[in-house]
């Protein structure tokens, strides 16, 4: 049986990244999100950005394994954020999380991914809820 959850309780930082040209650029034909201010140099810079931005969704679907790793008995059935900041081409990027409200049914979890800055380029918002392993069989 896994430990109980309490709030409070922090969920173990991951570092992603750092993410380089070639990676965005697979994103972006992936994803279909090909806006160049994450692909070109010279258009981030217009902005004053030292390099591209990594695309938030990019980053905010890192959440899901990450969470997934934390308890393996708990499943994602919530997951919404705000991008604070850019988190720039080749910063590796820290994720972590904090348990905000915790009842047997519902587990509620702030979220964090910082760039190089430390201050959060995403702040977000994740509902666990217990895996129903009767029903997977």
């Amino acid at each position: 049986m896994s430990p109980a959850i309490a709030v409070g309780d922090k969920l173990p930082e991951v570092i992603i990244g750092p993410f380089d040209a070639d990676a965005l650029s697979r994103y972006a034909q992936i994803s279909g999100d090909d806006n160049p201010l994450h692909l070109d140099d010279a258009i981030a810079a217009k902005i004053g950005l030292a390099a591209p931005p990594v695309h938030g969704m990019k980053l905010l679907a890192a959440f899901e394994p990450m969470l997934a790793n934390w308890r393996d008995d708990l499943m994602l059935v919530g997951l919404s954020a705000k991008f604070i900041q850019p988190v720039l081409r080749g910063e590796a990027v820290t994720l972590s999380g904090r348990v905000l409200r915790a009842s047997e049914n519902e587990i509620f979890v702030r979220l964090f991914a910082h760039g190089a800055a430390r201050a959060p380029g995403i702040i977000g918002e994740a509902t666990l809820r217990p895996v129903d392993r009767t029903s997977l069989i």
